[in-house]
């Protein structure tokens, strides 16, 4: 059965790559209309995340912003297709713009290696896509449950010669050493960690339990490090591809204080592009004990 679903996902994903990527685009951002119009499950997490990020801000700017999340979210599934399933050259075409190209190229000049750090926000398949494509790259990565999936995902993107490298133990000392060589390694920041491997920090002024990966690898190789995204440019023109320096406080002895540094670096590129950040994920899930469940009313985390 399991395999089942994986062909009928891959044969979803190859019919919509098969559409002319503007029209994949606003297909996409239909199905995202739908969620919203059924309120769906996406629907009600994304409320709940908007009210917490953003309390500043009226109700009708919140639920304007909340709907167009849920497009940009179905935007995003329909460019995975495309990233996923077309050439490489194609997909690379659709970057129009690159923004802090000279901070990559200084941090490879120091040769003490990249860190890149690459949130759900925009397409972040095409973020990785465009590195990988240019240096010798290793991504880290979180399997998923079925096998089947995980053969297809690592096929697809490693076809542009980037590392593959599991969220295991052995994945994360090749990730030092690749580091300690002077390499590029990328990390997704902003995904909700087991107990043992985050630390809490805030994030839109709400402590979360917060990846502390990407500042053991900053702390103990030097490693200079970057925040990069694909973000959406208006009516299916392509992406406009950003690159800038993270806060200061990652490079902290503390690791508390580094891990702060990170949160505060997705942040400050989210507040940039809210809309076409994964809201729909439970980024706030795991906070300190005793503290309510914002996804579970009445129960305390």
């Amino acid at each position: 059965m399991k395999a089942l679903r994986v062909r009928t996902l891959r044969g979803v994903l190859y019919l919509f790559s098969r559409l002319p990527f503007a029209w994949g685009q606003a297909l996409g951002a239909f199905f995202g209309r739908l969620a919203w119009w059924l309120r769906a499950e996406a629907r009600k997490v994304t409320e709940t995340n908007l009210g917490v990020a953003f309390p500043e801000i009226s109700d009708e700017e919140r639920h304007a912003l909340a709907r167009s999340s849920m497009l940009d979210t179905g935007r995003t599934m329909a460019e995975i297709a495309y990233m996923w399933e077309r050439p490489v050259p194609e997909c690379l075409s659709l970057i129009k713009e690159v923004e802090g190209q000279h901070l990559v190229d200084e941090a490879l000049a120091e040769e003490k290696g990249l860190l890149l750090l690459a949130p759900h926000l925009g397409c972040w398949e095409l973020a990785g896509l465009y590195f990988s494509c240019r240096f010798s790259m290793a991504a880290l990565y979180e399997p998923p449950h079925v096998a089947e999936l995980e053969a297809y995902m690592s096929k697809v993107r490693s076809r542009s010669g980037s590392e593959l490298v599991r969220a295991d133990r052995r994945g994360v000392l090749r990730l030092f050493t690749i580091l300690r060589e002077g390499g590029v390694v990328g990390i997704l920041p902003d995904q909700n960690p087991r107990p043992a491997g985050g630390e809490f920090a805030p994030f839109f002024g709400v402590n979360i339990l917060t990846m502390k990966l990407a500042s053991k690898l900053v702390a103990k190789t030097g490693a200079r490090t970057l925040i990069t995204w694909a973000q959406r440019l208006p009516n299916g023109a392509g992406f406009r591809l950003v690159i800038r320096e993270v806060d200061e406080r990652v490079y902290g002895d503390d690791l508390v204080t580094s891990v702060a540094g990170i949160n505060a670096s997705v942040e400050q590129a989210v507040r940039g592009a809210p809309s076409q950040y994964q809201w729909e994920y439970k980024r706030f899930k795991r906070r300190p004990k005793g503290e309510p469940h914002l996804y579970d009313e009445g129960r305390n985390c």
